[in-house]
């Protein structure tokens, strides 16, 4: 075991090997600007290209369908602004889902300041949202609905096929076209991103999520889709996104995904059987434990619980001084807990909801940090609860 037990990988990952050793050189030899004519700009160029290449492949996309971003919360705000800008005369609303990363619903705040409308979908008591919820808020004046693919605080898998079907059935009976976007950032390496199984239009992805480096990311954008840049400057990624391209932090990025893919079916088997015995051991060994929702659509990393009478901010402190990081569902501001927006959502009450505690795993979590988790948390939570 490590000096210290790391389970918040739906908040970061660490870099891999292969993704660090395929990063150095664009940092230190090949670090040439990929707009330039010279052989060090074209250099860089190749790599991009080549990084695009590798995307592609893992999405089932054509190399040209994929525009390089800073990461998953610019991604989610181009898909979101760029295809109701370019959609404004057809119709100026957006349906959505009330358990969204803020990415995707500040970027629909944004929005309705600006005269679009929003339609924000409750989800049943696990977590789901149900195909049928979609179809029901489509309007004739619909222009993009944006559902996420798995959520990032309780893991949920939605049915984006089935969601991606009914959207298509009621745009041919509007006859006009509805573009349907996922927010797919925590679903590399626990489940296929393949673009045309999922049926989606625009997709986003950051690297950091997993083990890739911060600060860049990516946006799928299907051919023919109608999208208006929402950054301004030069002509790169086709005219969609401007700015210089971080080529080391791209080339890092694609090699990650590639990796991520390609272990997919071996890390799930092995982060579902670490998450069940979690989830076990911990309703075993405590008393008011509560699995915050559902556990047959659930990411296999993904462990979302609440403890009767307890806070997560203080249950957080003591496993920080233990070695263990973990996070909390609720956003920590000005030392008091905000409810989680998604478990308020899922009309969890704000008392379970400030007692919820996220323990998102990786391939690299061990059976025995696993134990010493449960054996800490069941001390802590006897210990606090004594307290309270």
């Amino acid at each position: 075991m490590s000096e210290f037990i790391y389970l918040d990988n739906a908040a970061t990952t660490p870099m891999s090997a292969l993704a660090i050793a395929a990063m150095n050189p664009y940092l230190y030899e090949e670090y040439g600007n990929p707009s330039s004519l010279y052989s060090l700009g074209q250099s860089a160029r190749r790599g991009l290209d080549q990084a695009r290449n590798r995307c592609a492949a893992v999405l089932g996309s054509r190399p040209s369908e994929i525009v390089f971003t800073s990461g998953g919360t610019e991604s989610d705000n181009a898909a979101t602004m760029g295809v109701a800008f370019a959609q404004k005369k057809i119709g100026m609303h957006i349906v959505t889902t009330a358990i969204e990363h803020h990415a995707l619903l500040h970027a629909t705040k944004l929005l309705e300041l600006l005269g679009y409308e929003v339609t924000y979908i409750k989800p049943e008591a696990n977590g789901l949202i149900s195909p049928d919820s979609v179809l029901s808020a489509i309007r004739e004046d619909t222009v993009l609905v944006s559902v996420m693919l798995a959520n990032n605080e309780i893991g949920t898998i939605q049915p984006i096929k089935k969601i991606s079907d009914v959207i298509r059935q009621k745009a041919d009976e509007l006859q006009h076209s509805i573009y349907f976007h996922t927010d797919a950032v925590q679903a590399p390496g626990a489940l296929s991103i393949k673009v045309d199984d999922l049926g989606v239009d625009l997709m986003s992805l950051s690297a950091h999520k997993f083990h890739g480096p911060k600060g860049v990311g990516l946006l799928y954008i299907r051919q023919g889709t109608p999208f208006v840049p929402t950054q301004a400057g030069g002509a790169q990624e086709r005219e969609r996104r401007a700015g210089t391209e971080n080529v080391a932090g791209i080339v890092a990025m694609s090699v990650a995904l590639e990796e991520a893919e390609y272990r997919r079916v071996e890390n799930s088997k092995k982060c579902v059987a670490l998450r069940d015995k979690l989830f076990a051991s911990l309703c075993e060994r405590i008393e008011g434990v509560h699995i915050n929702g559902t556990l047959e659509h659930r990411l296999p990393n993904n462990v979302n619980i609440s403890f009767e009478g307890i806070e997560s901010e203080p249950l957080l402190m003591a496993l920080d001084l233990e070695g263990i990081y973990a996070s909390s569902g609720s956003a920590c501001s000005a030392g008091s807990l905000e409810p989680s927006h998604v478990l308020r959502a899922m009309k969890i009450t704000d008392e379970r909801s400030r007692a919820s505690l996220r323990l998102s795993l990786s391939p690299n979590t061990t059976e025995e940090e696993i134990d010493k988790v449960v054996g800490v948390l069941s001390d802590q939570v006897k210990r606090i609860r004594k307290l309270m």
